[in-house]
């Protein structure tokens, strides 16, 4: 199974690809990060967002897609333009008809360490330990993208 991780954001999208072979072995890991100008309109930064997805997709072939949920507490400015770019992320996915999945923090942070409370730097120190990798990935957007990716291969959705 192919699994793709996609931490949503305007300035920086993570990815996190995995696949998974026999007996959940991971066969292949990738990651990787879209960024758009800050100096670029959002109607101009969001069809950028969706040209790269859409290139990756292409390219990876996911079976299925998993997508952070969105959480804000403060900056209204920043949750918009997040916002934004996960509705451009769930319809990119959709217009390849990849089923999606979503997922809490308080989800993804269960999953992957146990603990509900974890913060980004153990969640990214389970990442690294569970695929074993030399260094945790980088940059975080990245690593929290495996993250969803590996929430994708635990769930019974992907294994059914």
């Amino acid at each position: 199974m192919r699994i793709l991780g996609i931490d949503p954001g305007l300035s920086t999208a993570g990815l996190g690809f995995l696949h998974i072979g026999p007996k959940r072995t991971v066969v292949e890991t990738d990651w990787l990060t879209i960024k758009t100008p800050s100096v670029l309109p959002l109607e101009e930064r969001l069809f950028e967002l969706h040209e790269n997805l859409t290139e990756y997709l292409e390219e990876t072939k996911p079976d299925l897609a998993v997508v952070e949920q969105l959480f804000f507490a403060t900056n209204k400015r920043t949750a918009m333009d997040t916002s934004a770019a996960r509705g451009v992320i769930l319809v990119t996915l959709r217009k390849h008809d990849i089923p999606i999945l979503s997922a809490t923090p308080l989800q993804l942070k269960m999953t992957i360490t146990g603990d509900g409370t974890a913060d980004k730097k153990q969640v990214q120190e389970m990442v690294k330990r569970i695929l074993k990798l030399d260094q945790i990935p980088s940059p975080p957007d990245a690593a929290d993208a495996l993250a969803l990716a590996l929430f994708g291969a635990y769930s019974k959705r992907a294994i059914s």
